[in-house]
């Protein structure tokens, strides 16, 4: 998988959010803004990418995106987690339809206990409250490929978001509610009065 297919997955994606009237934002970490690059390579693809945010440091992932520091202390940048909150935030700064969130270790430094090289965490977040988070641990294989791998994954996810509504789990309802929250409508103060029948003339 190379420049080839995400050249590829971006044209076609382009051409779906056009078609179904969709906007996108980006937010990335470890691939430093290559899905925004990716996207917007392509000629004419003003009119569906809004904006991309790079927040590379946890105080750009607060700062830009929201994350609570709580989630960053508790979970780590590189967490389902952290991914989430970065899809969301960039869903509801840029006021978009679809955001897509990148965070990883690309290597060939950073591994943790328990988060080796080549681990990237993806969420997708759809205005309508769909949610979509994927694990990826693509290993040692450089730096350049895993960021690779990780746009051509990124695409991939917007394109299933941008294809249509899809049955959602139960969680993703308080998301979606918070996403957009319903309006509820006051009950009439006044009655409406009905007339009374006419009497027949005589």
């Amino acid at each position: 998988m190379g420049g080839s297919d995400a050249r590829a997955l971006s044209r076609s994606l382009l051409d779906l959010c056009r078609m179904r009237k969709l906007t996108i934002a980006t937010a990335e970490s470890c691939t430093g803004g290559l899905v925004a690059g990716a996207l917007t390579d392509i000629p004419g693809s003003s009119d569906v990418i809004d904006r991309g945010f790079v927040t590379y440091s946890n105080e750009a992932k607060r700062a830009m995106l929201g994350v609570e520091a709580s989630t960053l202390a508790n979970f780590g940048a590189v967490s389902k987690e952290t991914a989430t909150a970065m899809a969301i935030g960039a869903l509801e700064r840029a006021d978009v339809d679809l955001a897509v969130a990148i965070t990883g270790i690309a290597g060939p430094g950073g591994a943790t206990p328990g988060k080796p090289v080549g681990l990237v965490h993806f969420a997708a977040a759809a205005r309508d409250g769909r949610i979509i988070h994927r694990e990826h641990r693509f290993g040692a294989i450089g730096r350049s490929a895993v960021r690779a791998r990780s746009v051509v994954e990124a695409l991939r996810m917007l394109m299933d978001l941008a294809r249509g509504p899809q049955v959602t789990a139960k969680p993703q309802r308080a998301v979606a509610s918070r996403l957009r929250p319903r309006v509820t409508r006051s009950p009439r103060r006044h009655a409406v009065k009905r007339r009374p029948p006419r009497s027949p003339r005589g």
